[in-house]
C-alpha cells in the first residue's frame, strides 16, 4: 500500500512538471495570426525595461501594461518612411483601444537615420505629424544591440522565436502579457488588415 502511494505521488509530481513547460497562446483565427507557444520556463515581458523617449524623458513599458503593442524601428531617409502616415493613422484609430505604438529610431541600414534625437523629432513632427511615442536612437542589431531588441529577436528571452530586424520598419506585435505574439516584416504596412484585425480581437 506504501509503495502505491509513492507511486502516485511521483506521477503527479510528473505530470505537473510536464504541465508547466509552455504556456499556449490562444491562436487568433479571425485575424490570421496564428500564435505559438510561449516556453513559460524562460520567458520575460517587455514591462521589464526602462528606456529614454526622443526629448530624454524616462519611458517605463511597465505602464503599459494591459495594452497591444506595436515595437517599430524607424529611419527619416528609407524608402519606407512613409509607413510613418501609416503608423500615426493606425495609433489616432486605436490609441483609445488599448493599444499603442512605440517607435525606436535606428541608423541600422545604410545610414538612414543619421540625426540627433532633436532632429528626429522635428522631422517627425514637421512631415507626419506624428504623436506616438518615440523613444532615442537605439541600434537594433550587431554588437550594440539595444536591450530591448535583445529580447525582442531572442527566442530564449521572448519565448516565441529567434528573429533578425531585416530593414527599418520592422515591427513586433504585443500582447497585452507584454509577450511577443508576431515579427512583421518591414514592407507589411502597419494597417494591413490582419493588424488591424489583432488589435480589434
Amino acid at each position: 500500500m506504501k509503495t502505491l502511494v509513492v507511486l502516485m505521488l511521483a506521477i503527479m509530481v510528473c505530470s505537473c512538471k510536464q504541465n508547466t513547460k509552455a504556456q499556449p497562446e490562444l491562436a487568433i483565427h479571425e485575424s490570421g495570426i496564428e500564435v505559438k507557444n510561449i516556453e513559460a520556463t524562460a520567458v520575460e515581458t517587455i514591462y521589464q525595461f526602462k528606456v529614454k523617449d526622443l526629448y530624454g524623458n524616462p519611458f517605463d513599458f511597465s505602464t503599459l501594461k494591459g495594452k497591444k503593442i506595436m515595437v517599430v524601428n524607424t529611419a527619416s531617409k528609407c524608402g519606407l518612411t512613409p509607413q510613418y502616415k501609416n503608423l500615426q493613422e493606425l495609433y489616432k484609430t486605436y490609441k483609445d483601444a488599448n493599444f499603442t505604438i512605440i517607435g525606436f529610431p535606428a541608423n541600422n541600414f545604410k545610414s538612414q537615420e543619421p540625426g540627433s534625437n532633436a532632429e528626429i523629432a522635428e522631422f517627425c513632427e514637421a512631415n507626419y505629424g506624428v504623436t506616438f511615442p518615440m523613444m532615442s536612437k537605439i541600434s537594433v542589431k550587431g554588437n550594440d544591440m539595444d536591450e530591448v531588441y535583445k529580447f525582442l529577436t531572442q527566442k530564449s528571452r521572448n519565448g516565441l522565436e529567434d528573429s533578425e530586424v531585416e530593414w527599418n520598419f520592422q515591427k513586433y506585435l504585443i500582447n497585452e502579457e507584454g509577450h511577443v505574439v508576431r515579427v512583421v516584416s518591414p514592407k507589411t504596412l502597419p494597417t494591413d488588415e490582419s493588424i488591424i484585425s489583432w488589435i480589434k480581437s
